[in-house]
């Protein structure tokens, strides 16, 4: 994923860019643009159901608990930064290009 923004945490985490597309006909990674990871989920943009189903895509794209994600920035906006704690950069790299 070249040109994706990732950088490492103060507290043994990341912090994720991450482009949502809510009301989309499927929910999936989709690639880097701009810098930023861009999701589609079908969920809408409605009472939190698509950063739910955010958190649902990048913790089964890293396997990882969904506890162990959250939206740190911009919960009412389609661009956001995801806070993953727990890996490194390498490690959100190497999975993100694995699935």
């Amino acid at each position: 994923m070249n040109g994706l923004s990732i950088t490492a945490t103060a507290g043994g985490g990341v912090r994720l860019a991450v482009r949502v597309m809510p009301r989309s006909p499927r929910t999936a990674i989709e690639g880097v643009r701009n810098g930023r990871l861009v999701i589609r989920v079908t969920a809408p943009p409605v009472d939190d159901a698509a950063n739910e189903a955010v958190v649902g895509v990048l913790a089964s794209a890293l396997s990882m608990p969904r506890h162990a994600i959250r939206i740190a920035a911009g919960a009412t906006a389609r661009n956001k930064v995801v806070e993953i704690s727990g890996v490194n950069v390498q490690m959100v790299q190497a999975r993100l290009c694995a699935s």
